[in-house]
């Protein structure tokens, strides 16, 4: 009885330790012995791992220490965030392989060539790239990191010796440290000296934006395919400079889950990933349920999660030869919270973090010749699926928009698909490539599915997203020339100083960013509303609507140092300006007709905080400064009773709900001339205060009385949700919202099941959605029923001002090009909108 109660005292005083997050190395680490002179990470932090959430700068520093200690270990710095902090890769293996990194590289990457296909793999080491924390909020994988960084710089004896003999571990220890670094100073702020576990707690109750996102307010963990943000763009160069075997991705999730690993659920795989990958994946948790078994902690696999979309880092390698794994640890989004499972500790969530780190070290060394084998197999095995494939290429044009072409040519590139030029303004992207598998991802049009629910979008035809020209190839194809490094383009004037006016057209990706310098410059610029004809240095040009005008008198510069600036503007924002010497044009309108609009400056505000969502607020805001150039007001919804609406001629709501928004002071701001531009929710605050006459159309439903078993609840709820599809528009391109776009037809990307009547007033609904809209993605047939036909955009409006409503998101994730144009029309056109051609 005595020898009882002494253990039920350890146990219970175990339990108490880790709770108050005192724990030891051995709480997280194997019992081995490690190398003295290399320190842990409590001697070079001043307290233990899972104490407190180490901050971005802590964590570099202790990788630089580990690098600098131990001959197993080099650092580089492969990125910089748009906080400026750096992103550090740790390149891991037995100092033998050190020596001859490089040489490994070569012949690892080598795998991945078809022509190369003999390579033998019997001494090959198998590569392996582990990372941490996507989302800043999940931060046991990042605090995870430097325990396992310990374990593989100081950990001694023949398991850890042939590890690194047979393995390469590519150690990302933090994938986004602004994220990171912005969750640590909330919680470590709100830590109490007793530790709190009521969930009501200020210390779990983040302040919005939030710490999941980057600086930018997005989501890193849907930007490995996109590209939009340099944390991305680092990471999928390190990914092909080595072609990992297996990368990691480690994640948290709601604070009563468990822990969770992958396979995920079997019917939602991308049918483009082999069977085999999925097989090796099923391997690899073999021994992450023996790590987790070992110590007890519960989890699952099989029931959650998906490998459809390739733009998460769970299943980008998976397009890539590669396994990749996702990991969800159930979060203690603190220190310590309570959960049906118990009390939720940090330290609990970063030491199962350190297991399955571990194990999938294990997995790579006792599967290492299956790893590679794979690997191989998947890029000689193109062959066949090329020939099995009636579409042997895609074809592409620019069109009139340069820029846009360079930056989807620059993402295919950074995935290395190989690109020819076939003629002006004309590029061929053949399946018959070793990337066959991300090419094909990339273009092609899905609209069947083996499975309704997503856990993501269900469509991301990328050439839709940027609004080009581009068509299936069924026949041989003739190559051109390869694209092998990004396309240069530039921008200058045509002709000499200009005697009457500069003109340039709308229709390039940067034009609004070219008239935001102009009008900054306090330069007045005019947009014309006709298509004409001008004489310039070479001859005539024919300009089309939305071409901006620059008259040369009554300016505040003179006609010289105006030159010099549209030269040095020119050149900033890639466009050609025409040096136009009369008036009077060969064909349609003088320059100084009255339909030409006058612009102004666009001082813009949009409503960010509580209740707004922080991904679509974030999207605009990365558009208007890191593309247009444009600084952007962001008012906390909270300070808008105290806000002055006469500084800003635009205003724009991301979606939200606004329930606490008073109307008054923004309706007499509208009333007054203003431009409020809505998106998606926000339009039902416009449409309950009367901004904007528009109905809702409700979707048809299943309303089969059949009984249904229970287990199929979350599976006849979710097919009706549209997670993310690609749908068509009909335009008016005669309307300004529609200026600078050259088809009359636009995909737009949308989520949600919300559909807007097209509105009384005939001229007020420029954008809807074709009969048969559906270009790639899933949706009910009820829905795209219910979809079709319906707005897309509308205008609204009170006194002189204007109330433009986008049903879709224009800027989704950074990469919709195509459909950016139209939230810039709205932001220097909307005022130019007749009053007749708005539905109030």
């Amino acid at each position: 009885m005595k020898h009882i109660s002494i253990l039920l005292f350890i146990i219970h005083f175990l339990v108490l330790y880790v709770n108050g997050q005192k724990v030891d190395l051995n709480y997280y680490l194997p019992d081995i012995t490690y190398d003295s002179s290399i320190p842990t990470p409590e001697e070079f932090l001043g307290y233990q791992v899972g104490e407190w959430h180490v901050s971005h700068d802590q964590l570099v520093y202790y990788m630089k220490e580990l690098a600098s200690h131990s001959d197993r270990i080099t650092i580089e710095t492969y990125a910089r965030t748009h906080e400026n902090r750096p992103l550090v890769l740790l390149t891991i293996t037995s100092p033998k392989n050190q020596s001859n990194i490089d040489e490994i590289r070569k012949t690892h990457v080598s795998l991945s060539d078809p022509k190369e296909s003999g390579q033998p793999i019997v001494n090959m080491p198998a590569v392996i790239y582990q990372g941490f924390s996507i989302h800043g909020n999940e931060p046991s994988g990042s605090n995870a990191a430097l325990m396992v960084a310990y374990y593989l710089a100081a950990g001694q004896g023949d398991y850890i010796n042939d590890l690194l003999d047979n393995v390469v571990i590519l150690f990302d220890p933090c994938y986004n440290p602004d994220g990171l670094n912005r969750f640590a100073s909330w919680v470590n702020t709100h830590k109490a000296k007793n530790l709190i576990a009521d969930p009501s707690d200020r210390e779990y109750s983040e302040a919005w934006p939030r710490g999941r996102t980057n600086h930018y307010w997005f989501d890193l963990n849907r930007d490995w395919l996109l590209l939009a943000h340099p944390e991305s763009k680092g990471r999928i160069a390190n990914f092909h400079k080595w072609k990992p075997n297996i990368l990691t991705d480690h994640h948290e999730m709601g604070t009563n889950s468990t822990f969770f690993f992958q396979p995920g659920i079997e019917t939602r795989v991308n049918p483009n990933t082999p069977q085999k990958n999925q097989d090796l994946t099923e391997s690899i948790a073999e021994f992450h349920a023996e790590a987790l078994d070992e110590i007890g902690s519960l989890y699952y696999s099989r029931e959650s999660f998906d490998d459809y979309f390739y733009g998460k880092g769970s299943t980008y390698p998976d397009a890539n030869g590669g396994i990749g794994i996702l990991f969800e640890q159930g979060s203690s989004r603190g220190h310590v919270q309570e959960s049906i499972n118990g009390l939720v500790t940090f330290p609990f969530t970063i030491r199962n973090q350190v297991t399955t780190a571990l194990s999938t070290q294990k997995a790579a060394l006792n599967l290492r010749a299956d790893l590679l084998s794979y690997q191989q197999e998947f890029y000689k095995g193109v062959k066949e699926l090329v020939k099995k494939n009636p579409v042997k290429g895609y074809e592409f044009s620019s069109g009139k928009d340069k820029a846009k072409a360079k930056h989807f040519i620059d993402i295919l590139l950074a995935h290395q698909i190989k690109v020819y030029e076939q003629g002006p303004d004309s590029y061929l992207v053949p399946l018959d490539q070793t990337q066959y598998r991300l090419a094909k991802t990339i273009f092609e049009k899905v609209t069947t599915f083996e499975d309704s629910l997503f856990y993501d979008v269900s469509a991301w035809t990328m050439p839709e997203a940027f609004d080009l020209d581009y068509q299936e190839i069924q026949g041989n194809l003739k190559l051109g020339n390869l694209v092998s490094e990004p396309i240069e383009i530039d921008g200058r004037i045509i002709g000499d100083v200009a005697k009457y006016a500069y003109v340039f057209e709308w229709n390039e990706y940067y034009a609004p960013k070219l008239l935001n310098k102009i009008l900054n410059a306090g330069l007045r610029a005019k947009v014309s509303s006709e298509a004409s004809t001008y004489n310039i240095s070479n001859g005539t040009k024919s300009f089309g609507l939305g071409t901006i005008v620059v008259p040369i008198q009554n300016q505040e510069l003179t006609a010289s140092e105006m030159h010099n600036k549209m030269k040095e503007w020119a050149a900033e924002t890639y466009i050609n300006i025409y040096s136009v010497n009369s008036g009077k044009p060969s064909k349609g309108f003088d320059l100084g007709s009255p339909s030409n609009n006058n612009l102004i400056k666009a001082n813009v505000m949009m409503f960010v905080g509580d209740g707004v969502s922080s991904y679509d607020a974030g999207e605009i805001w990365h558009l208007l400064d890191t593309r247009y150039d444009m600084t952007l007001t962001k008012l906390d919804v909270n300070d808008a009773r105290s806000a002055d609406y006469s500084r800003y001629s635009v205003i724009i709501m991301p979606a939200g709900n606004y329930r606490d928004l008073s109307v008054d002071a923004l309706e007499r701001w509208v009333a007054n001339g203003g431009t409020l531009i809505c998106y998606k929710s926000a339009i039902d605050w416009a449409k309950r205060n009367k901004l904007v006459n528009i109905e809702t159309v409700s979707s048809e439903k299943d309303t089969s009385e059949e009984r249904q078993p229970y287990h199929m609840i979350s599976e006849n709820n979710g097919r009706n949700v549209i997670g993310g599809a690609i749908f068509n528009t009909k335009l008016d391109l005669s309307n300004p919202l529609m200026y600078g776009i050259e088809n009359d037809e636009m995909a737009s990307f949308k989520r949600g099941t919300t559909f807007y009547e097209l509105t009384k007033n005939v001229y007020a609904s420029p954008a809807i959605y074709t009969e048969d809209p559906l270009i790639s993605g899933y949706i009910t047939k009820e829905n795209l029923k219910a979809l079709s036909g319906t707005a897309a955009v509308f205008v609204g409006g009170k006194g002189s001002g204007k109330v433009v409503c986008f049903a879709d998101n224009t800027n989704f994730r950074g990469y919709w090009y195509g459909t950016n144009k139209l939230l810039a029309n709205a932001i220097f056109f909307g005022h130019t909108i007749s009053r007749s051609a708005t539905s109030r």
